[in-house]
């Protein structure tokens, strides 16, 4: 009889979880066991052998409600979520149920539900500022811009520590800007706001946001006047900057760092505006006097980069480099970077390799090391780690993009134009029609030879961007180059020289076409300039061969020479030196 009823409530609690509200099986069950004696009585049915649990349904289950809304709200779905929390608002007694229905009601803008949820959070016990604040946003999404006032000043005056940082997120999360200006002024006054210089900046700088200049102006005065903070200063500088008054600013700006002369954030403002001044100088110093950090390395970095203060750059890097452990694994980037501008690529592969996986900078430092790598010859390393990378960034098109994008320009150095035409390809399907790798891979094509698919994408290219002037001037050197379409070509390049008539790579290609179009001399001029300009082996195998068909061999002998020297395996030189034979 135990394992009968052992069996029987097993199965009854199986049935509860499998059908919720069904009527149960009934202990009952016991009475169909066999007895050995017939003349015994019966045994009468068990007091729950008739018992039927009702279960209420999901609409009536308060938790099958908050599950509901809480799934929802992990994927972000606040429909869903708000529709969930406004079912289980009746079924519950905790305000926080009430206040996050109200909440989720406001954010899709059902204002009759938000209703609801707001009178039933009240009347559960709701703190007075939250309610206001609720108020409030809702009142003014509704354009009740009296009822909205009123709330505000119940919030701001409820004495709750975040009142006046809740006052400021109801006024920007309003649609109305002009409304929300409106109240700011009226509400955020001298006379009304906290003794916290925090607070009179955030409203000075929330009136700026709203287009209130006089008021961020006239606060930000007020606020100089009773705190004589170095914020307060560092504010008001950034107000006349703003404006104009760049004079003020600075002087300002003198004053806050004089008064928190260690204060890191000061100084980055400090200098950021001396650098726009024109006095990169004084920025540096600036950021050189006081405690670092990787903000104040980093521009002091940028800043030494631009005047290719190479001294400077040398001690940023020992500084940082001797850094405490927590700075120099922050700055491990920034470490990298240094290292390769001062000609150090092991040390910046070691640097790199120290970039956490969580630093924002990791990707670049992943992808500045497979640069690196193919530096040093180790190219077989470098194309194995960016195709590591677009495994791990196969959910990410900016990055997975990037990532292929590299892979085909190494290919392209390698002289590898099948695999950089298929690392641009991989690249198009993730952003098709990219103008940049259209770019790429029509030169990739023509480099292989594919003239028709060159000229395919870069015609796309200037479909897409019209007058695009590389695209113009590849498409026109490809013309040229192949002695087709030549009218179409000089239309292209002569777009380009317009538009850059001092770059080299444009006049090569114009002094091609004119040796294609057989002006030799023209031809000659042109690319002597280019060759003058930029010495580089494609234009040397240019003017080489427009020099020997002139008949001046031994001057065509020098620059091949040359352009040798710096590639010897330039294939534009290459082909030039099999067709003529010097």
């Amino acid at each position: 009889m135990n394992s009968v009823l052992s069996g029987v409530f097993k199965f009854k609690q199986l049935r509860h979880f499998a059908a919720s509200g069904a009527v149960f099986v009934g202990l009952a069950g016991c009475a169909a066991v066999p007895t050995t004696s017939p003349s015994r009585a019966p045994i009468p049915p068990q007091p729950l052998a008739r018992l039927t649990v009702a279960t209420p349904d999901a609409d009536h289950s308060l938790m099958a409600q908050l599950l509901t809304g809480e799934m929802a709200l992990a994927h972000t779905d606040l429909k869903a979520a708000a529709a969930a929390y406004g079912k289980a608002m009746p079924l519950s007694d905790d305000p926080r149920v009430a206040g996050q229905a109200a909440a989720l009601a406001i954010a899709v803008h059902d204002n009759a539900g938000a209703e609801r949820a707001l009178d039933r959070w009240q009347a559960l016990g709701a703190k007075p500022a939250p309610l206001a604040q609720m108020r409030a946003q809702l009142a003014l999404n509704e354009g009740r811009t009296d009822e909205a006032r009123h709330q505000l000043e119940l919030l701001t005056s409820s004495g709750d520590k975040d009142a006046w940082r809740d006052f400021g997120r109801v006024l920007l999360g309003s649609r109305d800007p002009a409304a929300a200006g409106h109240l700011l002024e009226s509400l955020a006054t001298p006379a009304r706001l906290p003794a916290d210089p925090k607070a009179w900046l955030a409203m000075s700088e929330m009136g700026e946001q709203l287009g209130r200049h006089a008021y961020a102006q006239n606060i930000a005065d007020a606020a100089l006047q009773r705190f004589h903070s170095a914020e307060t200063y560092a504010w008001a500088a950034q107000l006349k900057f703003k404006a104009g008054d760049r004079k003020g600013a600075m002087a300002l700006f003198r004053q806050a760092q004089a008064k928190d002369p260690k204060d890191i954030h000061l100084r980055l403002a400090y200098a950021t505006l001396l650098n726009q001044s024109g006095d990169p100088a004084q920025a540096a110093r600036v950021l050189e006097n006081g405690p670092q950090d990787t903000d104040t390395y980093a521009m002091r970095a940028g800043l030494a980069a631009r005047t290719k203060d190479m001294a400077q750059l040398k001690r940023i890097y020992a500084q940082l480099s001797q850094s405490p452990d927590e700075q120099r694994t922050e700055g491990a980037y920034l470490l990298g970077q240094l290292a390769e501008t001062l000609g150090h690529p092991d040390d910046a592969l070691k640097w790199y390799s120290q970039v956490s996986d969580d630093d924002p900078h990791a990707f670049d430092a992943d992808l500045r090391s497979a640069v690196l790598l193919q530096q040093q010859g180790k190219s077989a390393q470098a194309h194995e780690q960016l195709a590591q990378m677009q495994a791990d960034y196969l959910d990410q098109p900016k990055q997975l993009r990037q990532a292929y994008e590299v892979d085909a320009d190494l290919y392209m150095r390698e002289q590898r134009y099948t695999e950089a035409i298929d690392a641009f390809s991989h690249a198009l399907q993730v952003v098709p029609n990219d103008p940049g790798l259209l770019y790429g891979r029509g030169l990739a094509y023509a480099e292989a030879g594919k003239t028709d698919l060159a000229i395919a994408d870069l015609r796309h290219l200037l479909k897409i961007k019209p007058g695009d002037v590389d695209a113009s001037n590849a498409l026109g050197f490809t013309l040229a180059d192949t002695n087709r379409d030549l009218p179409e070509a000089e239309k292209l390049i002569a777009v380009a020289r317009a538009a850059k008539p001092d770059d080299p790579s444009i006049a090569d290609s114009w002094g091609w076409l004119q040796y294609r179009l057989g002006h030799l001399d023209q031809a000659a001029t042109v690319l002597r300039g280019a060759w003058k300009a930029a010495r580089n082996a494609d234009i040397g195998a240019h003017l080489g061969e427009v020099l020997w068909k002139q008949g001046h061999r031994q001057q065509a002998k020098q620059v091949f020479a040359e352009a040798h020297k710096l590639d010897p395996h330039n294939a534009t030189l290459q082909n030039a030196l099999k067709r003529l034979h010097p």
